[in-house]
């Protein structure tokens, strides 16, 4: 009987386990978030100033998920571009993955996806803002396995509104960033800079 797991049950060991995924500690391997980031304008910083200013008030109260996606996720979209072309967004889409074995099955909801012709750019997994990111981080691993064209490198990002870790899958290798915390060492405005040249990276990988 073949065995069915929701994404959202997924961990580390389970993606290793019964998909070979492996953990790249090179840091060469995911240099994207690391090299020459784009600047940003006055209008863009004072957006964020903005954004830290929302969370702020509204993390007085217990922050939901889609709390998370209005306040913090939704401007950074807009202000990384990924709202126009060749940019388009969808949300709430289910995903299905199949194990190598064809023993287990995974199946889940994506939080927000965006794409460009079929290629998966962004999967932003958005939790209650006392989780901790790393449990995020093996649904994404999990979304983006099910992308419909895995021969070029995929993009995650995993938030709970007041921090951020990306992640790069390769094949059957993957890296993550170091986590960006909004209100710290300029937090915020970094994962904008990041957003923006993954976009501008993944833009020029297909016409």
């Amino acid at each position: 009987m073949v065995q069915t797991l929701p994404i959202e049950q997924l961990t580390l060991y389970d993606l290793e386990q019964q998909f070979g995924l492996r953990e790249v500690a090179d840091r060469s391997f995911f240099s994207e978030w690391q090299g020459d980031l784009p600047a940003l304008s006055s209008a863009e910083l004072e957006r964020l100033a903005r954004v830290e200013a929302a969370y702020a008030n509204l993390e007085r109260r217990s922050l939901l998920e889609n709390t998370v996606k209005l306040a913090v996720v939704a401007p950074l979209l807009d202000l990384a571009g990924l709202f126009l072309p060749p940019f388009y967004v969808t949300t709430e889409k289910t995903v299905e993955i199949t194990a190598l074995a064809d023993e287990l099955t995974l199946r889940g909801r994506l939080d927000v996806l965006v794409l460009k012709d079929q290629l998966w750019v962004l999967v932003i997994e958005s939790k209650r803002a006392e989780f901790s990111l790393k449990v995020g981080i093996p649904q994404v691993l999990g979304y983006m396995m099910a992308a419909p064209d895995l021969s070029l490198p995929l993009y995650g990002l995993v938030t709970n509104g007041s921090s951020f870790v990306f992640v790069k899958l390769a094949g059957r290798q993957y890296a993550r960033s170091k986590e960006l915390i909004l209100d710290q060492d300029e937090g915020l405005a970094q994962t904008l800079r990041i957003m923006k040249a993954l976009a501008k990276i993944v833009a020029g990988d297909v016409d």
